[in-house]
């Protein structure tokens, strides 16, 4: 077994990462410039309460004279780790402009300094509350998507399965983008048909026990709903766009959501990307485009055939 599977070291190391984490926000930035600067983007601040601890937003509005459009919460990637809102500025920036969404980009609270289930419980919080407070903050939240990148996207399908099983708030469309599905398996029992893919097993062994320190509590569905332990019927729980990337260790498991997903026919799409890896659309911006693309026409879809709020 690898030391950066014993959780005090994971955790030490994740603390590492996160001190490092804004140099190399800076220097990414540098090199990749502006991305789709035809999408300029209109944003604020937001805090939003909740029991674990206020968590940050950032709020990109649409043009447009709908005074109140439909609401997208976007949870971005880091392995429960690492936090990176800016990370996710061109897709959000995109959904605005193109799904005609405001959304709320989630600074969610991370490992190790809050470990399972802090993220879940919060996030579930803030897709709540933003259902909620739409006629106040100007936006419709009856018309309600939530998504994320890589641990995002698991993180959206805990808000998800939440929402499902409290009996809302409803929300019209879940996107998982190649996220991290079943953290019951272990992270070297996961296979790539590349031979050096971007997840290695030393990355996994910090995020997982950094965040699940406890072994037993990985089959818990809101870290694992793909893992052997959850076969619930999960026939009402809000329909889904599944992106894989096929280079990716997480294919798989998104595979396997996906299949449970079309059996209790909640699942309106799954996207394989060729000849990508995890993250991908950080460094290619032309296939990031072309998925965020896919991604925009079906949040538009489903906020347009949602009904909206009555003010």
């Amino acid at each position: 077994m690898s030391v950066l599977a014993r959780p005090r070291v994971a955790a030490v190391t994740a603390r590492v990462l996160q001190a490092l984490a804004p140099a190399v926000v800076g220097t990414t930035g540098r090199r990749r410039g502006k991305v789709f600067p035809e999408c300029p983007g209109t944003t604020r601040q937001l805090t939003i309460p909740t029991s674990i601890a206020p968590a940050r937003a950032v709020v990109y509005r649409p043009s447009g004279p709908d005074r109140h459009p439909p609401v997208h919460v976007n949870l971005h990637g880091g392995g429960y780790v690492m936090r990176g809102v800016q990370y996710d500025d061109p897709l959000c920036r995109y959904l605005a402009a193109v799904a005609g969404v405001v959304v709320v980009n989630v600074d969610y609270v991370v490992a190790p300094q809050h470990r399972f289930p802090a993220a879940p419980r919060q996030v579930f919080e803030v897709v709540r509350w933003v259902a909620e407070h739409g006629t106040d903050q100007g936006w419709d939240g009856c018309r309600l998507t939530v998504g994320g990148q890589s641990a995002g996207g698991a993180l959206a399908a805990a808000a998800a399965r939440q929402a499902w099983e409290q009996g809302g708030p409803a929300i019209a469309l879940q996107v998982l983008h190649y996220a991290p599905l079943d953290l019951a398996t272990d992270v070297r029992d996961k296979r790539s048909v590349i031979d050096r893919p971007v997840l290695r097993p030393w990355l996994g062994d910090i995020f997982d026990n950094a965040y699940v320190p406890e072994r037993t509590m990985r089959a818990d569905r809101l870290v694992s709903p793909a893992g052997p332990a959850d076969d619930s019927d999960l026939t009402g729980i809000a329909p889904a766009l599944v992106i894989t990337a096929e280079y990716d260790v997480l294919r798989a498991e998104g595979q396997r959501y996906a299949q449970r997903l079309r059996e209790a026919g909640a699942l309106v799409a799954h996207r394989d990307v060729p000849q990508v890896d995890h993250a991908y659309d950080i460094s290619d911006i032309e296939q990031a485009r072309q998925t965020y693309a896919v991604i925009a026409q079906h949040v538009r879809q489903a906020t347009r055939s949602a009904p909206p709020a009555t003010t």
